[in-house]
């Protein structure tokens, strides 16, 4: 089946071991994460995948995706959004203008896929993020759903993955970014009101400058060396649900201009970052991410057609 078909409920089994230091395998070879300090990150080993296709199941049965899905989405749409290709196809949840993987274990997404233009961030006459109530996805069984309850008394903020501000051309569409399946726990004060939201405003910056921009963004749960010299993957969890805290967030943009593509991949931690330390301190090669989510990114695109990754 190719993979630009819509996939309706899928497993996506993927076994991974923690190996080395995040480093590229390309000409990059010694460049890592750029906040080393804070975290010595190692990457997986490349995953093998299995994905078994089940067709469509009703959502009683723990589906994420379900016929009111299906009558929603524009498969035009998603299409366009997926252009490039599925990163996994694990718990496909389809919006009018965004898609993800969801994670049922963890409580966030594994992935959010955008397709923005000029013309799609246009603010249009009367949306307004003021109408905008953050609600549980109701497509999300019970057992794997987060909540509000979740974020209550925290100190997190639900932090979005599909930026509500790249979605302002609808207010449905802008609606539906507040689904917390679109959220994950993230440090308030000096990260998602601060670092994240310059990172989200440079990308629509890139958005005015291209024809077409994508934009995959997700949660890293990367390891650290403890004081017996061993690595370690730990987070926190939140809530009655027990929602995960990503230690780290990736976003990965593949730019379009009159059939010229360029790339920029960036990792975050979820932490306060220091506003004079420039974002493109936080660029890292994409294979160093794809290595640590355990999934490719735009795999349908050959590298060879990026003219310039990471302004180089």
């Amino acid at each position: 089946m190719k993979r630009l078909l819509i996939p309706v409920v899928s497993s996506f089994g993927a076994g991974f071991g923690i190996a080395t230091y995040i480093s590229a395998q390309n000409n990059n070879d010694n460049q890592e994460f750029p906040f080393k300090p804070l975290l010595a990150a190692t990457i997986p080993n490349s995953p093998t995948n299995s994905i078994v296709e089940t067709g469509l199941i009703e959502y009683k049965q723990s589906t994420v995706v379900s016929k009111d899905d299906l009558a929603l989405a524009n498969v035009s749409r998603t299409q366009q959004i997926m252009k490039h290709g599925y990163p996994s196809l694990d718990n496909i949840r389809m919006f009018d203008n965004y898609v993800l993987s969801y994670d049922r274990r963890n409580r966030v997404a594994n992935w959010v896929f955008e397709h923005l233009t000029s013309e799609k961030i246009r603010p249009a006459e009367g949306a307004d993020r003021g109408k905008c109530e953050f609600k549980e996805d109701p497509n999300i069984h019970p057992f794997f759903r987060s909540t509000n309850q979740d974020y209550k008394g925290s100190g997190y903020d639900r932090g979005h993955l599909a930026a509500a501000a790249n979605h302002r051309s609808n207010q449905s569409f802008m609606d539906q970014t507040f689904f917390l399946s679109n959220m994950a726990p993230q440090v308030g004060k000096g990260f998602n009101r601060d670092k994240w939201n310059e990172l989200e405003i440079e990308v629509r910056k890139l958005v005015k400058a291209n024809d077409n921009v994508w934009v995959c963004t997700g949660p890293l749960y990367l390891p650290k060396k403890e004081d017996d010299n061993k690595m370690y993957v730990k987070y926190e969890v939140i809530g009655p649900q027990n929602v995960a805290v990503p230690t780290h967030f990736f976003k990965v943009i593949l730019c379009e201009k009159n059939g010229i593509y360029s790339l920029y991949s960036y990792v975050l931690p979820n932490l306060p970052c220091d506003s004079s330390i420039p974002l493109s301190s936080y660029m890292v090669p994409i294979d160093s991410i794809e290595r640590a989510a355990g999934f490719l990114i735009f795999d349908r695109m050959p590298r060879k057609q990026i003219k310039q990754i990471n302004g180089r």
